[in-house]
């Protein structure tokens, strides 16, 4: 179901040699901002396409590593989903793994694939006893997108485990 979100990802990363959100962003010549005027806790970020030029905002009062998954997220978005930002207008970012809609969840896995290579993934678990939120830990990301990328791989015929008692009724 998501497979073409990760090969699109992978292109991705191929073709411009990066794995960061913010030189891809500027590799697909999205005019990117980072913005002040929302508190820590509010919105994340958001893109748009006017007159055919892709625009990513992202809230700089995030940390670091929450605005480059933020900024990886909003490339998911302009990448899979240019027509219908289009339509759209935009798309606005509040709680980037809570929400529910189909959009939303493909930007995510977009992200997850496009920010963690499989074999990273398969590198760390082969330590038999590091925990699914050591791994999240050791990878700057939050709980719930490593989750994005356990069910990708899943999906593609890796051997994963998925933690249990985490709510993944978003994905």
């Amino acid at each position: 179901m998501t497979e073409h979100l990760f090969f699109e990802a992978e292109r991705c990363a191929k073709k411009y040699k990066t794995r960061d959100p913010f030189v891809l962003l500027d590799s697909i010549n999205a005019v990117t901002k980072i913005s002040y005027e929302y508190p820590a806790d509010g919105q994340k970020g958001y893109c748009a396409v006017l007159n055919k030029t892709k625009y990513a905002v992202i809230n700089g009062n995030l940390d670091e590593h929450y605005r480059r998954i933020t900024a990886g997220h909003e490339a998911g978005h302009l990448i899979a989903h240019y027509n219908h930002i289009i339509k759209m207008h935009m798309l606005r970012d509040f709680n980037l793994f809570g929400s529910a809609g189909r959009l939303e969840r493909q930007a995510n896995f977009f992200l997850a694939d496009f920010l963690i290579t499989d074999e990273h993934i398969t590198d760390i678990l082969s330590y038999d006893d590091i925990s699914y939120d050591s791994l999240a830990s050791s990878l700057y990301i939050p709980s719930a997108l490593l989750c994005f990328k356990l069910h990708s791989m899943r999906q593609r015929g890796y051997s994963v485990k998925l933690p249990e008692g985490l709510d993944s009724k978003f994905l």
